[in-house]
Order: structure tokens, then C-alpha cells, then sequence
């Protein structure tokens, strides 16, 4: 089996193998951000109004559709408070979700559980926003052998949570940083002189495990990269013919990537061109929060 086929085969399992960040990578940014809430004084109105031993038994819940991703976050942000408190996950990253459905339920102290609870929120918000925005053009495509693919336009500071809210929500990651793969773009190719040059240069630079992508709006200058043996190709902005051609030419010697303001409307038309993935940066840098809630338990 060719590696092209490799990447595009069978979503479901790739979802259902997600692996969680280890904690290492997730409490320097839960400290971080309840240090950030907290600020110089703490919080002053739990400390005014909720005595340290009441104890309280509280249901994070979805109040709309979609996609959970973000538990571990916010687990860290309780029982970063106080190690005391308890949650019991009903449901786990990747659920899909429907408004009224039980995420979890936290038992604990008062105090601590509601000093954090904007901290846990935020990051289950917006990393299940992420994850659902993510589904929307995964189901779309399911079937057509393409992935959707994530970028580097992430938020500062969230990029390894937010791009494994991505793979929760049946997405693949593109690079994490600059020091991943080459990526080839325009002003790189202006600073060179040339595509045959931005590449050579590229491939005297680099070890033999870096893989090499280039960018490409026409249809020459990708000829020029697969002359010199490129590893993958980012099809940016092209019309649904120029990508039919485009892998028609690449005709299964690189992986092919489209990218160009692509939505679950439009995602199918792309996909049914032949591409291998389709990248699409609002995923991280724009998607909508999605409404979680922490309410107290009627029993």
C-alpha cells in the first residue's frame, strides 16, 4: 500500500485511536491560566461568600451540539485548586454531544470547584468548538478517501491543544511548528529566485528524514516541483478543475493538499477531486465556542 493511501484510510479508526497529551504538555497552561484569572488577590467573591469546608456536588453540561474535546484540561483546573475534588466523566473526548447531555460530575469543595470553573469552561469551550467545527467538514467528506487538515493559524500559546481537539474531531494535523517539514511558500520562492532553486536549496539544507512540501498556484510551477521530487504538494486557491488536473498530474508521486477558504459546503466538491487532505485554518483560529455549562445537581 502506497503511503498516499495510508494517510486517507478509514477516518473512524484514526479517531478512535487518539491518543491524550500527556500532563506535562496540558498543566503549564491550566496554571497559567488560572493564575491568570486568580490574579494578585484571588477570588474575591467566593472568598467573601462560600465558606472553605461546604462541599458541593455540581454536572458540567452541554447546551448544544457537538463535539467534546478538552476533559483532561479540565480536570487539571479543578484538582489544581484542590486536589480533593472528584470528577466522574460521563462521557469521554470525541462523544458527540446534544444540549442536556451530562459531561461530567464534580463533587468537592465549593470554594475550589467555583474558582476554577471559568478556567475549565473556557478550555472545554473552546477546544470542543474546535473539535466540532473540525467533524462539520469531516463528515462532510467521509467516503471520498480525504482527510481535513489543521494549520499553523492557532491561537498563541494552544496550538498542541487545539490541534489535538483537531484529531478529536476526525482531523489530521499539518505542522506543528516551523521545525517539522519545509514548506515551501511564495516569498520563499521570490527570496530564491525560482522553484528549482527553493527546492534545491531546501534539499541541501535539510536532513533525510524532512519531508518537503511546496506550495503552488499554477499548474507550471507544480510540474517544476514534481521534477524534483517533492514529498507533498499544497494546491492553494485553485479552481475544481485546475485541482482535477493538478492530481491528475501528481498522479500518486506526492500527497496532495488543498487549501483556499474551504467550508462543509464547499468541502465536498474538493474532496471529489482527488485530493489526499484539504487544509483549513479556520478550524483552529475561528471556530465558535461551544456552550458548556456547570450546573448544580438536583439530587
Amino acid at each position: 500500500m502506497s503511503i498516499i493511501k495510508t494517510i486517507s484510510s478509514d477516518v473512524d479508526s484514526m479517531r478512535a485511536a487518539i491518543v491524550p497529551l500527556p500532563k506535562v504538555i496540558l498543566e503549564p497552561l491550566v496554571r497559567h491560566a488560572l493564575r491568570e484569572d486568580l490574579g494578585r488577590a484571588g477570588d474575591l467573591t467566593s472568598d467573601a461568600i462560600v465558606p472553605r469546608d461546604v462541599q458541593a456536588r455540581l454536572r458540567l453540561m452541554a447546551r448544544e451540539t457537538g463535539v467534546l474535546a478538552g476533559l483532561d484540561l479540565a480536570r487539571l483546573a479543578f484538582q489544581l485548586m484542590d486536589a480533593g475534588i472528584q470528577m466522574k466523566a460521563r462521557l469521554e473526548d470525541g462523544a458527540r454531544l446534544m444540549p442536556g447531555d451530562e459531561i461530567a460530575v464534580l463533587t468537592g469543595s465549593a470554594h475550589a470547584i467555583l474558582g476554577a470553573e471559568r478556567t475549565a469552561l473556557n478550555f472545554l469551550g473552546q477546544l470542543s468548538g474546535v473539535a466540532t467545527a473540525t467533524a462539520s467538514i469531516a463528515d462532510a467528506i467521509r467516503g471520498y478517501g480525504t482527510r481535513v487538515s489543521c494549520t499553523r493559524k492557532t491561537l498563541p500559546g494552544l496550538r498542541a491543544v487545539q490541534k489535538y481537539a483537531v484529531r478529536v474531531g476526525g482531523g489530521s494535523n499539518h505542522r506543528f511548528g516551523l521545525d517539522d517539514a519545509v514548506l515551501i511558500k511564495d516569498n520563499h520562492i521570490a527570496v530564491a529566485g525560482s522553484v528549482r532553486e527553493a527546492i534545491l536549496r531546501a534539499r541541501a539544507g535539510v536532513g533525510h528524514m524532512v519531508k518537503i512540501q511546496l506550495e503552488v498556484d499554477t499548474l507550471e510551477q507544480l510540474a517544476q516541483g514534481l521534477e524534483l521530487g517533492i514529498d507533498a504538494v499544497l494546491l492553494d486557491n485553485m479552481s475544481l478543475d485546475t485541482l482535477k488536473e493538478a492530481v491528475r498530474l501528481v498522479d500518486g508521486r506526492a500527497v496532495t493538499e488543498a487549501s483556499g477558504r474551504v467550508t462543509p459546503a464547499t468541502a465536498v466538491a474538493v474532496a471529489q477531486t482527488g485530493v489526499n487532505l484539504i487544509a483549513v485554518g479556520w478550524l483552529t483560529h475561528s471556530a465558535s465556542v461551544l456552550d458548556v455549562g456547570l450546573d448544580a445537581c438536583n439530587a
